[in-house]
């Protein structure tokens, strides 16, 4: 990641969400030339000179002060998460870093754990949103039509930001695509400052931005949060309509791993539908080892658990 370019973009993009009146400072009624904020008044708001703040946009000074930062995400309005991206951005060198091209193995004890949630479904996934692993649950909600053992190989793993934007089964599985699209974004983008040095993530960030241009809009606005939990809408092709809480878990190493997991509110319909799934999900035969079918932009084609044992409805 050019990370210099990436924080003078986000610097820019909240600038121009913010007007001189949301902020407390007087408009003339003069036609301005850009939207929101100018940097003198942004640089005013926060204590430092024009000059000064003109080059930290720039990405001309990479040694900003706690103050100047803490300055300046005041002046912004920005969120907890903005503000620890802006951190991130301004002081690349402090980010948190790990080898980009290692290996990344889901941990014994983690998946043991999932295996034992027999009705959680649960996703393992790396910071590139990298499926290290699945319960059989998890994998009949979020990825039925894919192997269930892709996950086990280190090449062509399924990634759940490709599958949004590049895989049609997987949008359709989204009712509130709009609102699951922006949510992945502002999770991408925070790994991707996180831990800017990553080639593989950089990678995956420049295929979803050539090929999807609904990807290139959403990154282009620089959305920031951390999704931890929340309500998702699905829409399975096995067992219907599903309005499903989310929790996510971080694991403590810094590694990036993460873990998805989701439920149903007692007594719901979606309660229901999951039961029902997970009744399909224990009644298919898993398949012996068998390829996956030819990729689409570079999303595996579908073979394993539970393909092809329930037709999708008409």
């Amino acid at each position: 990641m050019d990370t210099p370019a990436e924080l003078g973009e986000f610097l820019r993009t909240r600038r121009a969400r913010l007007k001189p009146e949301d902020v407390g400072l007087v408009s003339y009624g003069a036609q301005r030339r850009v939207p929101g904020l100018r940097r003198e008044e942004l640089a005013q708001l926060a204590g430092v000179s024009a000059a000064y703040y003109a080059r930290l946009e720039q990405g001309q000074s990479h040694n900003a002060s706690e103050a100047v930062l803490d300055a300046l995400a005041g002046a912004l309005r920005l969120t907890d998460d903005e503000h620890a991206h802006l951190r991130n951005l301004a002081r690349p060198g402090r980010a948190k870093r790990r080898a980009p091209d290692r290996v990344v193995c889901v941990r014994p004890g983690t998946k043991q754990l999932i295996d034992a949630m027999d009705g959680v479904p649960a996703v393992v996934l790396d910071r590139r949103s990298d499926v290290l692993a699945w319960n059989p649950l998890g994998h009949a909600l979020v990825a039925d039509h894919l192997d269930f053992a892709a996950p086990d190989r280190h090449t062509g793993r399924p990634n759940l930001q490709r599958l949004l934007f590049l895989d049609p089964h997987t949008r359709e599985l989204y009712p509130l695509w709009d609102e699951e699209s922006k949510r992945a974004v502002s999770s991408l983008r925070l790994m991707a400052g996180r831990f800017p040095d990553d080639r593989r993530l950089a990678e995956l960030v420049g295929e979803l931005l050539m090929k999807s241009p609904e990807f290139a809009a959403l990154w282009q606005r620089h959305p920031v949060r951390n999704c931890v939990s929340g309500v998702k809408s699905f829409h399975h092709p096995l067992v219907g309509p599903m309005e499903l809480s989310f929790e996510t878990l971080h694991m403590p190493d810094e590694s990036g791993q993460w873990t998805l997991m989701y439920s149903a509110q007692h007594g719901s319909p979606a309660e229901a539908g999951l039961s029902l799934l997970r009744t399909l999900t224990a009644s298919a035969p898993a398949s012996a080892s068998v390829p996956a079918s030819a990729s689409v932009d570079g999303v595996p084609g579908r073979s394993g658990r539970g393909a092809g044992s329930v037709k999708d409805p008409a």
